[in-house]
């Protein structure tokens, strides 16, 4: 029987607990997810791509069906290069539905060989993001509810230097 593969992608600039939350509900429903870091993020990124590789892995140590790796190019590319089939994507509002719809659909356009599964944030991380916990913590403020503590250790010494 061929597993099911799903890939997360994301920027990751950190990893948060809600991304945590989306990864282990994931893997209730596939045989192992990939944690897909974007190398050709368009967004402006306080930790280097092996920084973020490197917390991802150690966050997700203890969990060997969740592997983590990097992309650039087209999603869908790298999903099919996986022999995956599905793309997860984490929902907090709305306006996240909106722009993921949008995402999906050009993917459909390109390849139907590829679903994308969008799933609804737990409650407790619904307002959080990676742009939050990064200016939560700039501004010295508590991110031990909103991160792993060894993703609240690097950014402690990211903005202490």
């Amino acid at each position: 029987m061929p597993r099911k593969i799903a890939v997360y992608p994301g920027s990751f600039d950190p990893i948060t607990y809600g991304h945590i939350d989306i990864i282990k509900r994931g893997l209730r429903v596939f045989d192992s997810v990939i944690v897909a870091v974007a190398r050709n993020s368009t967004k402006n990124a306080l930790f280097s791509i092996d920084e973020r590789v490197d917390l991802i892995k150690d966050v997700l140590a203890d969990n060997p069906r969740a592997r983590v790796d990097t992309f650039e190019g087209l999603l869908v590319d790298y999903v099919r290069s996986q022999q995956a089939t599905v793309i997860i994507r984490g929902l907090r509002a709305i306006s996240d539905f909106e722009y993921e719809f949008q995402i999906a659909q050009m993917n459909r356009s390109i390849t139907c060989e590829v679903e994308t599964l969008f799933m609804m944030t737990s409650v407790p991380y619904s307002y959080l993001s990676s742009s939050i916990v990064k200016e939560v913590s700039s501004l010295k403020g508590p991110i031990d509810s909103l991160v792993p503590p060894q993703v609240k250790q690097a950014l402690v010494n990211k903005f202490s230097s």
